[in-house]
């Protein structure tokens, strides 16, 4: 299998949602930009795809990222980003999103566990309400600190002004 037969549209991704369900694997669904894949992603989707059978990526497209965190990111492209994170063994299926949040595609996707770093409460997660009303569960996983992308992003700048 290669890593682009893991990104899927969203028609794509329901058929194969279909497939998995009548196979009785629990899905699970995260998100996130994944600009620069660093420890703290990998450690949190090994963690959330422990919570099930399957872990679908909602992978945020350019524009929304742009939209969220300004013109000047991503960092990567979309489709970079999208084929680094199907290369992960633990990352089943990833589809982009073109929203600031996911939750149209979350409720497209009726997964069973919806997950979160625990930098978040479960009140705010995005999607909770229509997970639960739907009898799945929504969970937190632990982050690893010091690790994130606007981190690595201002230590390069910093070392960048250094050498000026």
């Amino acid at each position: 299998m290669n890593s682009t037969d893991k990104i899927y549209t969203l028609p794509q991704l329901l058929e194969q949602l279909q497939v998995w369900r009548k196979q009785g694997q629990k899905i699970v669904f995260t998100n996130g930009c994944f600009d620069l894949l660093h420890l703290g992603h990998v450690d949190y989707l090994e963690k959330a795809r422990q919570l099930g059978d399957k872990l679908v990526l909602g992978l945020n497209t350019d524009h929304s990222i742009s939209s969220i965190k300004g013109p000047n990111r991503p960092l990567q492209d979309e489709m970079s980003r999208a084929r680094v994170m199907a290369s992960l063994l633990f990352v089943d299926a990833v589809v982009l999103f073109d929203s600031d949040t996911p939750l149209e595609l979350i409720k497209a996707v009726k997964p069973d566990v919806l997950v979160k770093g625990d930098d978040y409460a479960v009140e705010q997660i995005v999607g909770h309400e229509e997970v639960l009303k739907a009898g799945g569960e929504v969970k937190t996983v632990p982050l690893v600190t010091g690790y994130s992308t606007t981190n690595i992003v201002k230590k390069i700048e910093n070392q960048l002004n250094e050498n000026r």
